[in-house]
């Protein structure tokens, strides 16, 4: 009898998994948000990831191989559980895993044995076995590793890109048994074209996950600091960073904005467990200390090109472009374009956004600042234009376009490097 799966969890990393085991199984998508649910059951994915034909057709048919719920209990005929649940931090920039330890609970609540249960939420090694397995163990009343298992494959989602897919992107698997692993990674060698990489154990797998987004926030603290220092020097760091990118082994990356939750919250999940352990991680809390200080310092740097250019600050009118985490996304959750136009309303500046890929009724309810329709074609001028994400419609601006948004003497703050002539590059 072929296994049922279901999803636990149906966001940008869920929804794309569901889809594609639905391919060879019978799936059903768990998500506690009845109105995401709902949305889905239409064939509509708020997050881009999925389109509506490749959703409608696997809800198609009078015994369709992918439908969704809201009520845990109609995954109870399901023998597989991925869990693929958000894990955020706190205020304090510790680890939150309360969505961990509900879904958790919620899976345990209609385990049955033999069931096997696979996480994907990235997590600080031994969290799938010291804190997820006791709940799963507490709410169900099965033995682990005897009436049912566990795996963790972790998730490299990349929300936005088109290329790099769930399916080609190579897969980490482990296993709490040698036996399960070994299923766990034949599962997803069914759907991951690209293959897998069989770990020793879950720690490994969990270990490896939180790594790689570590080591790129290190790498882009970096890059920050570097632009930190260069900008003292009047030398343009792009320009230093494409010069150096001639050498072979030079890791070619670019200062910027780190937010999402992803590089910005990971490293946080290896640091807490290393200060647990009496270890200070300072390389790596400085790279955080250092990224999370970057929107700051471009909200600084549009005040002083304002008063160098002679602009009372206090009621000046400034357009950010681009208010999502990362370009061509449509997720403004832990965006750092926020704590821009945090800086700038405490300077008093009357701030404008415009996100290409956000609608305009998700900004307006976000609040702090006024909504551009389209400033293309608003009419509008402001005193300073900041392009703080990439998006492919303000990569398709011309210098001429970008300049017809100010009044004045243009002052364009270019975060991404898309500006063929900014007043200031990051």
């Amino acid at each position: 009898m072929s296994d049922k799966i279901c999803v636990v969890g149906l966001g940008y990393v869920g929804l794309p998994l569901a889809v594609a085991f639905a391919e060879h199984h019978q799936v059903l998508g768990f998500d506690v948000n009845a109105s995401r649910v709902a949305a889905l059951n239409q064939g509509v994915d708020d997050t881009k990831e999925v389109g509506s034909k490749e959703l409608l057709a696997a809800m198609a048919g009078a015994n369709p191989k992918l439908c969704f719920s809201s009520q845990v209990a109609d995954s109870a005929d399901c023998t597989i559980y991925i869990v693929t649940v958000p894990t955020p931090i706190d205020s304090a920039n510790r680890p939150d895993l309360s969505p961990l330890i509900m879904a958790s609970q919620a899976v345990g609540s209609v385990l049955n044995k033999g069931d096997l249960v696979i996480y994907e939420s990235t997590v600080y090694p031994g969290v799938t076995e010291d804190v997820c397995v006791l709940e799963l163990e507490k709410a169900s009343g099965l033995v682990f590793n005897q009436d049912f298992f566990c795996g963790y494959s972790p998730e490299r989602i990349n929300p936005g890109d088109k290329n790099k897919t769930f399916k080609n992107i190579l897969k980490i698997t482990s296993g709490s048994t040698p036996e399960i692993a070994i299923r766990v990674d034949e599962l997803y060698k069914k759907v991951v074209t690209a293959g897998t990489y069989l770990t020793s154990s879950i720690r490994v797998a969990e270990a490896a996950k939180v790594i790689e987004n570590t080591q790129r926030d290190v790498n882009i603290a970096l890059m920050n600091e570097l632009a930190l220092i260069f900008n003292q020097m009047g030398i343009d760091t792009r320009e230093v960073i494409e010069a150096a990118a001639t050498k072979w082994n030079f890791i070619k990356l670019f200062p910027g904005l780190v937010g999402g939750h992803c590089i910005g919250v990971d490293p946080y999940y290896l640091t807490f467990k290393a200060e647990e352990l009496g270890y200070s991680p300072n390389l790596i809390l400085s790279s955080r200390h250092i990224n999370n200080g970057m929107a700051k310092y471009v909200a600084e740097r549009v005040i002083k090109l304002m008063i160098d250019d002679g602009l009372v600050i206090k009621g000046a009118k400034v357009l950010v472009l681009g208010y999502s985490f990362k370009e061509d996304c449509p997720d403004i959750r832990n965006t750092k374009v926020a704590d821009i136009v945090a800086e700038l309303n405490d300077y008093g500046v009357n701030t404008t956004v415009h996100d290409s890929g956000v609608g305009v009724a998700q900004l307006t309810a976000v609040g702090g600042f006024d909504v551009a329709h389209n400033p293309r074609t608003d009419g509008k001028k402001y005193d300073a234009v900041i392009v703080a994400v990439g998006h492919k419609e303000y990569c398709s601006y011309s210098q001429a376009e970008f300049e017809n948004l100010c009044q004045g003497t243009p002052i364009l703050v270019d975060v991404k490097g898309i500006v063929p002539k900014p007043s200031w590059r990051l």
